[in-house]
């Protein structure tokens, strides 16, 4: 972006990545307008803790606040908060919002994330922002059933939750096995033990088709009854007022490996999709490390596009499940082979390490300490031979 047209930047999404992206653009010495847009009313949040530290209650709302109110002011932001963008013209490159404003720019940094899919039916509670968690953690009390559609990290969290409330909670998932498209069938298997193990009646391959505020309908007519519903079946990218801009969009916004989607215009975080050259593949991460990398890359190509640098991280990310925590690194997605590195699936202190083709693409590790893994990244990121590394065992 050549210096004469860096005097009016907006970053479209007020969470992590919004944030991260307008602190990187002041760190990295940008002075001029910088607006800031979010939906939400509350100042930017952390939304991992959401469905683990805050629906426990061992959290209350001010400590999941990314910034203090110093902090935000240090930034000179155009805050505009419960402010929703409906359109974008990237002829007169202004970004329409829905009460009719026009907010110019020069540079873009679209970072609007995801919102819960949904099923068909009213009442059913999600879980993405503070007011959803604020809904369901109170609906939370012993005696109370619980039932959670959707048997991927969200939904599990929720229930590990739930039961240490005291909760009644019945697990649907439409798979045979939980996260097996994820995480294979020796781990997704393992993770499902452990909510059986907590008394969590877990129900797979069944499909809901339908929700009330207490009850799901399954495929096969069947009612299920409880006194609250919660739906964790993935999210969609909020992409809808880019429909008409241009950009190029499938299932988020489509950008090259510097995070660019057009002429001036970059994303990041839950929305972007976008070339990772280390694994040679497109993807969309929906996790906390990614948003915030992805980010401050973003933010450093948009301005300085000249020595523009390719994102090509190890994806990351974390889940805890009752005591248990689990880590993984890499891309896990269509893997070929999984086998076991270290540890015993049995004792559920393990790592487990993916293939696809002949190189070593991901590692989970479940109730093992950070560092057992951390090598197993440096070889994801070192492009290590399949063979060589389990072989060695690093």
């Amino acid at each position: 972006m050549p210096a004469e047209q860096r005097n009016r930047i907006v970053v479209v999404g007020a969470s992590a990545a919004g944030l991260m992206a307008a602190e990187t653009l002041r760190r990295e010495g940008y002075d001029g307008t910088l607006t800031l847009i979010g939906a939400e009313p509350h100042p930017p949040y952390d939304r991992p803790p959401l469905s683990k530290q805050f629906l426990t209650g061992r959290w209350e709302a001010d400590r999941l606040t990314l910034r203090s109110p110093r902090d935000l002011a240090a930034l000179r932001l155009d805050l505009r908060q419960e402010a929703s963008a409906t359109g974008l013209d990237l002829t007169d490159r202004e970004v329409c919002l829905a009460d009719g404003t026009r907010v110019p720019y020069d540079g873009l940094v679209i970072a609007t994330g995801v919102r819960p899919r949904r099923l068909p039916g009213d009442g059913a509670h999600v879980l993405r922002t503070l007011d959803d968690a604020l809904a369901l953690r109170g609906r939370l009390a012993p005696g109370r059933r619980l039932i959670v559609v959707g048997a991927g990290f969200l939904g599990a969290e929720a229930a590990a939750v739930a039961r240490s409330h005291g909760c009644e909670v019945v697990l649907l998932e439409p798979a045979r096995v939980p996260l097996a498209h994820a995480v294979g069938e020796p781990v997704g298997m393992v993770l499902a033990q452990l909510h059986l193990d907590q008394g969590v009646t877990l129900r797979c391959g069944v499909t809901v088709t339908e929700t009330t505020a207490g009850a799901v309908r399954l495929a096969d007519g069947e009612t299920v009854e409880g006194d609250t519903v919660l739906v964790a079946i993935g999210s969609v990218p909020n992409t809808e007022w880019l429909a008409d801009s241009g950009l190029a969009l499938d299932d988020g916004v489509v950008c090259d490996q510097h995070c660019q989607a057009g002429r001036g215009v970059y994303a990041a975080g839950d929305v972007a999709r976008w070339h990772n050259p280390l694994f040679d593949t497109s993807m969309r991460i929906e996790h906390r490390t990614n948003a915030a990398e992805q980010a401050m890359a973003a933010a450093r190509n948009l301005l300085h596009p000249e020595s523009a640098k390719p994102f090509a991280p190890v994806p990351y990310f974390w889940s805890d499940q009752y005591d248990v925590r689990v880590q993984a690194y890499g891309w896990l997605r269509g893997h070929d082979e999984v086998a076991v590195a270290d540890g015993d699936l049995a004792e559920r202190r393990f790592v487990a390490v993916y293939r696809a083709g002949d190189r070593l693409v991901g590692a989970v590790a479940v109730g093992m300490p950070p560092k057992t893994i951390h090598r197993w990244r440096q070889a994801i990121a070192a492009r290590a031979p399949w063979r060589e590394a389990v072989a060695t065992g690093l």
